[in-house]
């Protein structure tokens, strides 16, 4: 077991082995098999959804509660192994979590047929309409906004030292920014099936 636990592409083949088998355990159970129709296909799309989602604004939340707040603290010294190898590490990932989420949300709301009314803000889909509206700016933010400025940050595009500051505090603003949003974003994607607007 520890050697799969060793290699992250190892537990997460586990894991969907694990989901493949906990499935089979639990259609035999309750004799109800799994029907691969449109409504099955629109179910791992959600999923998919929140998976990428958990990635992305787990990502911001760890970006915004735990690096930026403890550089301060980082002897210099040790700062490169933030800037040079964690940090383009994690917003690889937190870009193409916020990538993944927005297409698996739009294929999604595709799939139920409410993607139009959704993005226009009609009566009975204005909660999830909302909080489409909002991720999409959000995902704006960090391809156009965060990501070009953390490179020059980062020093992965070489900028004058003032600009380089002035990068930093343009994508660290900006990423308060998403994680402003991302309180309303939640709360609307989650309102929308629950009738909590």
């Amino acid at each position: 077991m520890a050697q799969i636990l060793q290699s992250l592409y190892k537990t997460l083949f586990a894991g969907l082995v694990l989901l493949i088998v906990v499935l089979f355990i639990a259609t035999s159970v309750t004799g109800n098999p799994i029907q691969f129709s449109h409504a099955w296909g629109s179910f791992v799309m959600r999923w998919l959804h929140v998976l990428s989602g958990i990635m992305w604004i787990g990502l911001l939340w760890y970006f915004n509660f735990v690096q930026i707040p403890s550089m301060a603290s980082i002897p210099d010294e040790q700062k490169p192994a933030i800037s040079k190898v964690i940090a383009p590490t994690a917003l690889f990932w937190f870009r193409y979590g916020a990538l993944a989420t927005v297409i698996t949300g739009l294929l999604l709301a595709w799939m139920q047929g409410y993607i139009v009314n959704a993005l226009t803000l009609q009566p009975g889909v204005v909660a999830i309409g909302i909080g489409m509206w909002i991720a999409l700016v959000m995902a704006f933010n960090v391809w156009f906004i965060i990501w070009p400025n953390q490179k020059k940050a980062l020093g992965i595009v070489a900028v004058e030292a003032p600009e380089k500051a002035k990068a930093a505090r343009t994508a660290m603003l900006t990423s308060r920014i998403n994680t402003l949003l991302s309180i309303t974003m939640l709360y609307m994607m989650v309102a929308q099936q629950n009738a909590a607007l």
